[in-house]
């Protein structure tokens, strides 16, 4: 019985081969008629998804910039890749726009503080350590970890069910200057 399924098996695995080395060419040189012989560009996909929706940018200035720089440099020390820190990036953008606010008074949102806005009540650290960029970035990251497949997920349910936000679909609109940031700074 093992003998007569290895050999269908090797069928069929032949069949297949056979078919993609023969029809593959032919089938890609009746789709694609040459019109000279000059090279033609090919796009490649990149593994990163498309940012979703329109997108916001805002220019950075110096504090803004370290910041970016501070949430790089705590991605890198996790171990974890790229996509990390422009998911973090990004959320921070829409947060706080990357400034490490304090109690903002009657406009705060409940005990928000730092980059990411995290709440010392909700268990994220003391006001003093939330305020701390490398320490709040660590704490996001450590909870990104915790979100099965977010190196998958489009980048505002990574970020939403990290943050639990009132707005979970904002987050999308920085995906592409918190990439283009990332492009930018993690070499440097």
């Amino acid at each position: 019985m093992n003998t007569i399924f290895r050999k269908s098996m090797l069928s069929v695995a032949g069949l297949a081969f056979a078919g993609g080395v023969f029809a593959g060419p032919i089938a890609a040189h009746a789709a694609n008629p040459a019109v000279d012989g000059k090279p033609v560009a090919v796009a490649v996909q990149s593994a990163a998804p498309k940012p979703q929706g329109e997108q916001s940018h805002i220019t950075l200035n110096d504090e803004q910039t370290a910041n970016v720089k501070a949430i790089i440099a705590a991605t890198k020390k996790a171990g974890l890749p790229e996509r990390a820190a422009v998911i973090s990036i990004a959320t921070s953008l829409q947060e706080s726009k990357l400034e490490n606010l304090g109690h903002l008074g009657d406009k705060n949102d409940h005990d928000s503080l730092g980059l990411f806005q995290q709440r010392p009540t909700s268990g994220w650290g003391t006001p003093e350590q939330i305020t701390d960029p490398a320490y709040s970035t660590t704490a996001f990251l450590k909870g990104l970890r915790q979100v099965d497949g977010w190196q998958d997920m489009a980048l505002t349910d990574a970020a939403q069910t990290v943050q639990v936000s009132a707005y979970p679909d904002a987050y999308a609109q920085w995906e592409q200057q918190a990439t283009d940031l990332v492009a930018q700074h993690w070499n440097s």
